[in-house]
């Protein structure tokens, strides 16, 4: 993978309570066309500390910009072994095209390739064309789309277990 350099000063970080205010709105803003989707349940927004803190392979964590403001976050939830799955990807609307969402995505994978997942993996809509090169910049390959309600879903993933093929070539 590439060096990532943030365009914005951002910190990031991992959750912490008094974060639950605005994670909850992030994720309120970032619905499809303006609605959650019908499988989404919210339940791990509901309770960060309990969906992604109380295990050592999940973890949460939000971007700080100069201004103390939360302006994004990320998760990592393990369902399987040696598979990490991100989660809650969002960069609040006026942050966008900052680096943020990069920022994000690379703490998260270092995250996963320090617990050894073997890989990883995300779901996006596929409106949402940032995310998607986003997802692309990391080596994420599309796995498969499916339709659910009247909007379509993409699967990505990413094999940890191959190895960086940047350092493979040196």
């Amino acid at each position: 993978m590439q060096d990532v350099r943030p365009i914005s000063s951002v910190k990031i970080r991992s959750f912490a309570q008094t974060d639950a205010g605005v994670c909850k709105r992030l994720y309120m803003e970032g619905p499809i066309r303006g609605r959650i989707a019908d499988n989404d349940t919210g339940l791990d927004i509901d309770n960060i500390p309990l969906a992604y803190m109380s295990s050592v392979d999940n973890h949460f964590w939000v971007a700080e910009n100069r201004a103390g403001e939360v302006v994004g976050m990320i998760g990592v939830q393990q369902h399987e072994s040696g598979e990490g799955e991100i989660r809650r990807l969002r960069v609040r609307h006026d942050a966008r095209r900052r680096g943020i969402g990069s920022a994000l995505l690379e703490a998260a994978v270092k995250f996963c390739k320090e617990k050894q997942h073997l890989k990883v993996t995300l779901d996006t809509a596929m409106d949402l064309e940032p995310a998607i090169r986003l997802f692309e910049k990391f080596r994420f390959k599309l796995s498969r789309k499916r339709e659910i309600s009247d909007r379509t879903m993409l699967y990505f993933y990413l094999d940890l277990y191959s190895g960086d093929p940047a350092r493979k070539k040196k």
